[in-house]
Formats: C-alpha cells, structure tokens, sequence
C-alpha cells in the first residue's frame, strides 16, 4: 500500500474550544499513540486527511514531527454528524513489518442464481498483516451461487501474508431462497387491499319509489 504523507504541526492547546478554532482554520486535531509512548497531540491539513481516508487503513506518513516522520494507520475517525467533515483522528504508530490486525472491506462480484437472494452478514473482516502491506480489500465470486451455499472466513482467498483474526467457522455470506410475490404481498399488508376490494363489492342501496321521500326529507303535507 502506497504511503500518503501528510504535514503534522504539534499542539499545544487542548480542549474544546481550541479545538473548534483548529476546524475553522481548516485543520484537524488529531491523538498520535502507540509503541508505549506517550501520546502526541498533532494538527493536520483537513482537506488532506479527508483525501486520504477516502482508502480504507491508508498508511499516513506524517512529516514535520520533532524527531522525524512517522508513519501511522488511523484507528479512530470522528466525523460531523450532519456534513461528514472529518472532526478528530486518532493515529496509530506503526514500523515497516510491524504485524497489525485492522478490519478490512469485504467486496462481492458476480450474481447469485435467480431464484436465490444474497445475504452478506459481514462488510468486513479482522486480518492481521504488515502495516506496510495491508490489502484494501477481500473479493469473493458469487456468480451462479445456489441456495443454501455459503462462505465463511476460511474460505476467503487471503493474499500472501494475510492470515484471519477470526475464527474460520465465522459466516461472511450465504445465499436465501428469494421471497415469493404471496410473501411479499403479505409484507406489504394486502390483505387490507382485499377488504377495501370487498367494501367496494357491496351493492348500492336500492333508489326509492317514485313519490317516496328520500332518507333526510319529510313528504310534503297537504294543506
């Protein structure tokens, strides 16, 4: 995996309100850990680190750091709720063959068979590997996959020097019968339709005799 560097300033400033001065400035407060040091609290550029956490465990280098660059895997990502901005980072330290175990995104292609459904229990899966060979992703090839077939996490072709942090008995994905159209009018509550169906069956009523006052009206007395 390609190293993304990125400039790192130190801060000195913590709390709430500076933090909220960092994010309007553009920048990114962000928590550096690991190797039993003590943790290192750094600014980074925020248009960069949304670039860059667009890849899944991207490999950051940060440069500008007293002593050095380093590299790092982000480990945590707070984002706004509402505008998806990158709010706060925390950074895990790593060294080239250093094994690290991240969850990484399980990918389907192809199509199961027609009258099957696919459900996919996991999107992604623990693995442990190089931090500076992380695999972006696991495919696995559904095409033609009958009902009843499966994939655990045994099964999944894992790239040299990959190995699963998971038990291999845990299920990935399995194939369903799909709904029927009864079994999905009955979802759907139709049976409700049906009694609006019925109502609408009932005859009118009959239209009065001539002469006959209508429901509401009083015949008229003679004088």
């Amino acid at each position: 995996m390609p190293e993304v560097r990125i400039k790192a300033e130190p801060r000195t400033e913590f709390g709430k309100g500076p933090a909220r001065r960092e994010r309007r400035a553009g920048r990114v407060p962000a928590v550096l850990y690991g190797h039993g040091t003590d943790p290192r609290h750094v600014s980074l550029p925020g248009h960069d680190v949304l670039l860059a956490l667009r890849t899944a465990n991207v490999l950051i280098r940060l440069e500008g750091l007293p002593g050095g660059s380093q590299l790092a895997l982000p480990k945590a990502v707070q984002r706004h709720a509402i505008k998806g901005s990158v709010e706060h980072v925390d950074l895990i330290m790593v060294r080239r063959g250093e094994k690290v175990t991240v969850d990484v995104p399980v990918t389907v292609t192809g199509e199961v068979a027609p009258d099957g459904l696919l459900d996919q229990q996991l999107i992604q899966i623990a693995v442990e590997a190089e931090a500076t060979n992380i695999p972006p992703g696991i495919a696995v090839d559904i095409e033609g996959m009958e009902i009843g077939a499966s994939v655990h996490a045994g099964d999944l072709a894992l790239p040299s020097g990959v190995t699963l942090a998971v038990e291999p008995d845990v299920l990935v994905l399995h194939v369903i019968a799909a709904p029927t159209a009864e079994q999905i009018e009955a979802e759907l509550g139709l049976p409700e339709a049906e009694e609006a169906e019925g109502a609408e069956g009932v005859p009118a009523p009959a239209p009065a005799e001539d002469g006959a006052a209508s429901e509401g009206e009083s015949a008229e007395q003679p004088s």
